[in-house]
């Protein structure tokens, strides 16, 4: 049966994947799209989504084992001077915009807070995967991009822990306070451990790359499991061990090696989402995910132009940044899953923030690729490698 349903979902996604590189659209919409057209409520070849949970968790911890490699503290130090204030202003205002609009609709203030802080995030995948190379490693607007979405991670994060508190329908202020020893003690352990420990092993046979490999699988996993015992969720534990090995110098190495790994659980994830869509509840959410979906790719860009602008960027560098981040994160998509899954909130308010979330990605994918420089773009003026 799992052998069966990894050649539905594989090969699916490969056939699927081509239409989507045609249409110049980001593969993560294969994905769900995907798991809405064969899992229960669409065609139902894959009924029994127990089997692939365990995978869909682990790409998750992959994921943020992996942004925790990439933040290396020196450059995270100079991202923070450069993004703060722009990160902060404007995830509170789409916050505020995203928490009022589910307010007004009628959803719980509960489930009001939540879909508000779906809507705080630009997609990390689609902001890096249409910024062309040159001007990601060496422009300002790549760095104020690229210091956007490492702030907007650090954020996501924190949300993650806060909906991880949560039991019942309401948020666990004991198991928060928990949390919130817990986390600084697994990473003060961590770094012990990775300083006494794992750098002096890593060092002393980093030339076989085997072992180098199944380590750093082994030290995600292990503080994922620390984490765990500790009360916190193995997502967070994951994001903990990535970031103790951020300075060892084959950081990049391990980074590189675990993202086929970390892509092929990722695949199962979004699969899974999509096949979780119950198209049942389409109608009571298509209008509320049209209209917030439309403030999003409206105001999005507004706001981040006016906030980069007042850093001294010009008016077409900011325009650029704005409609690059112009859309929600794969990090919504989470939070819906995680929400929902925690009973905080109803499954009208993840499909909201699913439904928005697709929505955003395409049409800001189409809006990046047509009119600024990207790697996939249609017109050869604008293709940058």
């Amino acid at each position: 049966m799992l052998t069966e349903y990894i050649f539905l979902v594989f090969t699916g996604a490969a056939l699927l994947g081509c239409l989507a590189m045609y249409g110049r659209q980001p593969l993560i919409i294969t994905y769900i799209a995907l798991g809405a057209l064969i899992g229960p409520h669409g065609l139902g070849l894959v009924g029994n989504l127990e089997l692939l949970d365990g995978a869909a968790e682990i790409g998750i911890i992959f994921l943020l084992f992996l942004i925790g490699l990439d933040m290396q503290p020196t450059a995270l130090l100079a991202v923070l001077r450069k993004a703060t204030t722009v990160t902060l202003l404007s995830s509170a205002a789409f916050f505020a915009i995203g928490a009022g609009f589910a307010w007004l609709w009628g959803f719980t203030l509960t489930e009001s807070l939540v879909i508000g802080a779906g809507m705080m995030f630009s997609s990390t995948i689609i902001g890096i995967k249409l910024l062309p190379t040159t001007v990601l490693h060496h422009r300002h607007s790549g760095e104020l991009i690229v210091g956007l979405l490492l702030l907007q991670d650090f954020l996501a994060i924190f949300v993650l822990i806060l909906l991880l508190s949560g039991a019942g329908g309401q948020l666990d202020l004991a198991a928060l306070a928990k949390a919130a020893v817990a986390v600084p003690a697994v990473t003060i352990a961590a770094f012990l451990v990775t300083r006494y420990l794992l750098l002096p092993i890593i060092t002393r046979f980093d030339r076989i790359q085997e072992f180098t490999f199944l380590l750093a699988i082994g030290w995600c996993m292990g503080v994922a499991e620390l984490a765990q015992a500790l009360g916190l969720a193995l997502e967070i534990g994951a994001f903990i061990a990535g970031i103790t090995l951020a300075t060892s110098p084959i950081s990049q190495y391990i980074a590189l090696s675990l993202k086929p790994l970390r892509d092929f659980f990722l695949v199962v994830f979004f699969f899974a989402l999509g096949a979780g869509f119950n198209f049942d509840m389409l109608g009571e959410i298509a209008l509320p995910a049209l209209l917030l979906a439309a403030l999003m790719l409206g105001l999005k860009p507004v706001i981040f132009s006016y906030l980069v602008r007042g850093k001294s960027a010009t008016r077409e560098l900011s325009w650029d940044l704005g409609f690059r981040l112009g859309q929600i994160s794969e990090f919504s998509l989470l939070i819906a899953f995680l929400a929902f899954d925690t009973r905080l909130i109803g499954e009208p308010a993840s499909l909201l923030v699913q439904a928005t979330a697709i929505i955003t990605f395409l049409v800001s994918s189409y809006i990046v690729v047509f009119n600024y420089p990207n790697p996939i773009a249609v017109s050869e003026r604008l293709r940058r490698d």
